[in-house]
């Protein structure tokens, strides 16, 4: 699924971009990227302006079809999508497109994530029912958001994603009844705390999308 070795300037495919504001419209598009057509996720990189940005490999088509579908479910989402799709990446500008592997102190992540292959992904969208995303500005309105949405369905808590400028992103998973009532009840407890950003449930998500939740808490 993810190549993360520079192309070689005979190959075909291209290189689709797509950069969002926010985890969570990020992770949606990823989702809907993946079931709209065969592409491969190439590297997922958070920048310094709130957002993230996915890179993704295939044919033209399927690269350029992938985009627009990810593009429209982001600006439906307020993400305020930027994309672009380049045909047959040079070896050389594919350089300055891959990023090395970085960890950022501030926030205490990595920033830069390259995917496992589909086979070494541990876990499939079988397991996983639906996963509920639950992103905030600001610490106060998500805890209060997570510990409202725990109290009112039967869900787990997946992890924690950070961006910096006080976004935070909490993932919760279980079945799609209980994702949705979970994150259902959470909205309402973010205002006056906080800035909702995102409020999502991604029912039986693609391998890309499991293959970036937290590794220690999978």
């Amino acid at each position: 699924m993810t190549q993360c070795a520079t192309p070689p300037v005979s190959d075909p495919s291209a290189l689709g971009v797509l950069e969002t504001t926010g985890w969570t419209p990020a992770m949606v598009a990823l989702d809907v990227m993946e079931k709209a057509a065969r592409i491969r996720v190439w590297q997922v990189e958070l920048n310094d302006f709130l957002g993230t940005v996915i890179k993704i490999r295939g044919s033209v088509d399927s690269v350029r079809a992938a985009i627009d579908a990810g593009h429209q479910v982001a600006q439906q989402m307020q993400g305020k999508p930027v994309s672009t799709v380049i045909p047959r990446v040079s070896e050389e500008a594919a350089k300055g497109i891959l990023s090395s592997a970085e960890y950022n102190p501030l926030i205490q992540q990595n920033v830069v994530k390259n995917l496992s292959t589909q086979e070494e992904v541990s876990v499939s969208s079988e397991s996983i029912q639906a996963l509920g995303f639950i992103e905030t500005q600001g610490f106060t309105a998500v805890f209060e958001a997570i510990d409202t949405a725990c109290k009112a369905a039967q869900v787990d808590v997946v992890g924690k994603e950070k961006l910096g400028g006080g976004y935070v992103t909490i993932v919760i998973r279980g079945d799609v009844a209980a994702v949705r009532a979970a994150i259902d009840a959470a909205k309402p407890k973010v205002e006056g705390l906080g800035k909702l950003i995102a409020a999502h449930v991604i029912a039986r998500p693609s391998q890309s999308v499991l293959a970036l939740l937290p590794p220690a808490l999978k």
